[in-house]
């Protein structure tokens, strides 16, 4: 797994060392010895991650890191500090500027990439959700508000027998957290109810643990659940092979309670920043497929729809259309006009299946699809439909009228081509209105 990593440091020991390592691993490398240069290189350059020293003369990593994290075009760029400094207070700091992870000098290489490799597949996956909302909003689609920068009520799970001091941490944040001791048991949970973050204390044997940190990244249900390793600093190991099966963060034990709430904000943040974007990309789907004014589905889904049905079995196709509905909108206006189609796609979802899809065909038009319908089946369906939009007056604001409709239906066998069925409607639909409006013509 490659990736573009900036490096930041005003020594140039550090900067060249810390490039062959990353070179050697076929990364590519760019440098930056200020913060203002890195500043530069992040937005120019747009890294996959940035390695960030701490202790730089002017612009310190902390102020650095708080404006990329500031800045909408890096704010998704992970941030790994590079330190000597190793008080909890100062990784707390660091982490609340927007920092990622922190690394001590001298930089452990095993450490170094299990953490660029674990970063990479988060930021794999944001970037992919970004750039789908992104191609929604230059269609048209607004996006959603941001996450609520705040975690209290945010769902935790707590898995281990010395999780005491990590649920007394977390609640300070106004954690919704659930303890469990067994592995089997946090597994139950974990797929039957969403959570917002997991935190696994590693047992000696953190086999089990970890099988499970497993298990959740190969379920789609639990695949972006982040998941907390708290291990002591005898399980080193243990907690880079955590990196390499999912794990997204890890805490020493015993926790610091500042820095374990500092990592679990982060964490749950990135989540729900995740889960907004995939909120917008499902959004601008079902807008894209659905007419703004009745809230049916569209002319491009239901032809796609028939396409599909048509592949596997037969299918009817009825076209409905409101009889002499210009006169509606020259007599009462268009906002009347607009009720009343409302009020059509009301009735004629209110009487077909759940299976059936009804669209909005274009002007006062609406097509219907019935999957697996017979001719005398789609014929009462029909009837039912006409029955339904004409029998009872409709009443909008102030105004109420009756309006009729014609119908043509068609039936496809299995492998036909949509075009020829709709069309074989369109010309039952057009002898319905020759021979009087009001009334349901099949294709012969």
């Amino acid at each position: 797994m490659t990736a573009r990593i900036l490096v930041v440091d005003d020594v140039t020991a550090n900067l060249r060392l810390l490039e062959a390592k990353l070179q050697s691993e076929y990364y590519e490398v760019a440098l930056a010895q200020s913060g203002e240069e890195a500043l530069k290189q992040a937005s120019g350059w747009l890294p996959d991650i940035i390695l960030l020293d701490v202790m730089m003369p002017g612009m310190d990593g902390y102020e650095t890191c708080r404006r990329i994290k500031a800045d909408h075009a890096t704010t998704h760029i992970p941030v790994v500090m590079v330190t000597a400094l190793t008080d909890a207070e100062e990784r707390v700091r660091g982490l609340e500027a927007g920092a990622d992870d922190f690394l001590s000098k001298p930089v452990d290489d095993a450490t170094l990439f299990a953490r660029l490799r674990a970063l990479m597949r988060v930021k794999q996956v944001q970037d992919a959700w970004r750039m789908r909302a992104e191609t929604a909003r230059e269609l048209g689609f607004e996006a959603p508000a941001d996450p609520d920068e705040t975690v209290a009520g945010a769902r935790a799970l707590v898995l281990g027998a010395e999780a005491d001091a990590i649920v007394d941490s977390l609640a300070l944040d106004g954690l919704d957290i659930l303890r469990c001791t067994a592995v089997e048991e946090a597994w139950a949970r974990l797929s039957a109810n969403a959570f917002d973050l997991a935190v696994f204390c590693l047992p000696d044997d953190g086999t089990e643990v970890l099988r499970l940190a497993s298990r959740l990244r190969a379920q789609a249900s639990t695949r972006d659940v982040p998941v907390v390793l708290a291990a002591r600093p005898a399980q080193k190991a243990m907690v880079l092979r955590g990196f390499d099966i999912g794990a997204n963060d890890h805490v020493m034990l015993p926790v610091d309670p500042n820095e374990l709430r500092a990592r679990a904000r982060n964490q749950i943040r990135r989540k729900r920043f995740q889960d907004r974007l995939r909120a917008e990309l499902d959004r601008s789907l079902e807008m894209a497929v659905t007419d703004p004014l009745t809230g049916l589905r569209n002319r491009r889904y239901v032809r796609r729809h028939l396409e599909g049905v048509l592949r596997s079995g037969e299918a009817s196709v009825l076209i409905v259309d409101l009889d002499r509905f210009k006169p509606i909108n020259d007599t009462y206006g268009h906002n009347v006009g607009d009720a009343a189609l409302r009020e059509v796609a009301t009735r004629l979802r209110a009487n077909l299946r759940a299976s059936d899809v009804v669209a909005r065909w274009g002007g006062e038009e609406f097509l219907i699809v019935l999957a697996g319908a017979p001719a005398e089946y789609t014929v009462l369906v029909a009837e039912r439909l006409r029955e339904a939009v004409g029998s009872a007056p409709m009443v909008l604001g102030e105004v109420e009228l009756t309006c009729t409709c014609s119908i043509g239906g068609a039936i496809g066998a299995t492998g036909a081509q949509p075009d020829a069925i709709i069309g074989a409607a369109d010309a039952a639909l057009y002898q319905a209105k020759a021979e009087g409006r009001n009334r349901v013509k099949m294709a012969g």
